[in-house]
């Protein structure tokens, strides 16, 4: 599992991490990069705004306009794209449940 995460780096160099539980216990690497100017996340907001429908009838008008798209990928191509990733689903759930015991 990879965890990205923008972060603003103090004066002083000093962060403080809080590692998500989803994240094994155990060796990883942390790698810091630094980012470029035009990063698309420096003002996230502004691009939300720029972006995003103002009101509910914008977004259904959006919403219509996309799904008369011929070109449009349906999402069910996704469906099963995980299978087997797990193994066997029941030895993968009974392996959940005994980690609770």
């Amino acid at each position: 599992m990879v965890m990205r995460k923008m972060v603003e780096i103090p004066a002083n160099h000093r962060l403080t991490l809080e590692i998500p539980p989803e994240i094994p216990a155990g060796r990883g690497i942390l790698t810091f990069t630094p980012a470029p100017d035009d990063d698309p996340f420096a003002d996230l907001g502004a691009y939300l705004r720029a972006n995003t429908p103002a009101t509910i009838e914008e977004a259904k008008k959006e919403a219509a306009a996309k799904l008369a798209d011929p070109n449009r990928k349906p999402f069910s191509r996704h469906f099963g794209a995980l299978k087997g990733a797990f193994g066997d689903g029941m030895e993968y759930q009974r392996k959940l449940r005994d980690e609770w015991d």
